[in-house]
């Protein structure tokens, strides 16, 4: 594809994902007429896009394309079958790729920072973007433009467009199209970048752990021996992912001998502080407004990359301490009779393990009670099922829904939500199946206590209990 002459009429279909509806904001911020269609809306995007206007076409029909766009961008959960894009090949209207057009319209002539990895994308890269706005009130150099796959708090958006060099993005190793299955990340030839960690996930693509490490490898072989690469250490994989790295590699993590090395490392309500050492010398004190050591971890890494990209270590040691945090993601939803609701954004074990890992030393001698919803493409699956069952047991109690649309799963591939329950109750951990939001909070609420701590798990919208539950806690407080 060549770049876009003139202003066009530009359709998304699926806009209501995190980074199509990011794509829409920016394309509707140069000029261009956005329309765009989804099966269904719920937050935080349908406000974002709301918002900016941008109305969403609900569900997909043919109709949503009578007037012909210029050109469609179909995004990578659309398949064949679509009546849309069926319409879209059959009239051979022109159409592209969320990361292509990307690429194309907003890459070249800049300076492409991409944060990639299995866990801690959309978090790192929210606070590589709040440390390179916080340095621009130094030097205009740094404003930066970004693309992050959920709403920054600082900035109230998952997007920003300007006229400068800096453009940060959250490289998705997940397919790209139905007619290009690489990963997006290849579109987006980092200048510098960060590798957060490497695992296996995204069950639905990937047949197992070394075709994600074959996506990685590929993604650290297109960063120029100009460039840099800030590598999580305490990950035998990434270790061989960069281990062919052409560029200078930096690594990070709490072992002696790392580059970036976190030391002295404590956490409570407040958030979390730790002295940041720079190849073996003393570099900043550092401060959170987040619990969790992999927030710490995070935090380390954007500001290992920004600090070799030549921001002052001031701005750094600023922006983390006025950090604000990513939408659902560890986001207090409510504080309701002295019970804290909690909603973070779960999609794989290890996600979970470390949320709850958080909370247990954030909200230390509070009862943690874990709610997850077996949503993701990944979850979904019964190959995590051991491994699910490991990252669950730091909670105090459990509850799980029933698996999302599980019809979608062959049987022989499903997660059985009771065999996890099982395996919790076994251990000393109790735990129960319910069905639905609703059940769950019909439930679950009446047993809730001031102090409890309650972890709501998913990557969707799940019955929108993130409010029906607050909204009962309200009924019965009477």
């Amino acid at each position: 594809m060549t770049l876009m002459t003139g202003k066009k009429h530009i359709h998304l279909i699926g806009i209501c994902g995190t980074a199509m509806a990011s794509l829409a904001g920016m394309l509707q911020a140069q000029g261009h007429t956005v329309t765009g269609s989804d099966a269904a809306a719920y937050p935080p995007m349908s406000d974002q896009l709301a918002a900016m206007g941008i109305a969403v076409m609900q569900p997909y029909a043919e109709r949503n394309l009578d007037v012909t766009p210029d050109l469609v961008v179909v995004g990578n959960a659309i398949s064949r079958g679509n009546v849309e894009l069926e319409r879209v090949l059959d009239e051979r209207i022109p159409f592209s790729s969320m990361a292509a057009l990307l690429h194309d319209e907003f890459l070249v002539g800049r300076e492409s920072l991409v944060v990639a990895g299995t866990h801690g994308k959309t978090t790192t890269t929210s606070m590589l973007a709040w440390i390179y706005e916080t340095a621009a009130k130094y030097d205009a150099k740094f404003a930066p433009s970004f693309l992050i796959g959920g709403v920054a708090e600082n900035f109230g958006a998952s997007f920003m467009v300007r006229a400068t060099r800096p453009f940060l993005l959250e490289g998705d190793e997940y397919d790209t199209a139905f007619f290009d299955k690489g990963p997006k990340f290849l579109h987006y030839f980092p200048d510098a970048a960060i590798l957060t960690h490497v695992e296996f996930d995204h069950a639905d693509i990937y047949d197992d752990l070394n075709a994600v490490k074959t996506a990685f490898k590929r993604f650290v072989n297109l960063i120029p021996r100009r460039g840099r690469l800030v590598a999580y250490d305490g990950n035998v994989n990434v270790t061989e992912c960069v281990a062919k790295a052409f560029c200078a590699v930096e690594r990070y993590g709490l072992a002696p001998g790392s580059y970036w090395r976190v030391t002295g490392l404590t956490a409570d309500e407040g958030g979390t502080r730790w002295t940041l050492e720079r190849d073996g010398e003393f570099f900043a004190e550092l401060k959170l407004p987040m619990p969790g050591e992999h927030n710490a971890l995070n935090a380390t890494a954007a500001a290992g990359l920004a600090a070799g990209q030549g921001v002052a270590v001031e701005a750094i040691k600023e922006a983390l301490a006025t950090f604000r945090s990513v939408k659902r993601r560890l986001e207090v939803r409510a504080e309701v009779n002295g019970i804290t609701v909690i909603e973070d954004f779960a999609h794989h074990p290890t996600a979970i393990r470390e949320t709850l890992r958080a909370l247990k030393a954030s909200y230390a001698g509070r009862r943690l009670v874990a709610i997850l919803e077996p949503r993701s493409n990944t979850l979904r699956r019964n190959v995590f099922e051991e491994a699910l069952v490991d990252s669950l047991l730091i909670a105090d109690q459990v509850v799980i829904a029933g698996v999302f649309k599980s019809e979608s799963i062959p049987e022989h591939e499903r997660l059985e939500p009771e065999a996890v329950a099982a395996g919790l109750r076994v251990r000393g951990t109790p735990a129960q199946v319910l069905a639905d939001a609703g059940a769950i909070v019909k439930v679950l609420a009446p047993e809730l206590k001031s102090g409890d701590v309650v972890a709501i798990l998913s990557n969707g919208g799940f019955g929108d209990i993130y409010t029906l539950l607050p909204a009962e806690l309200e009924r019965l407080a009477g």
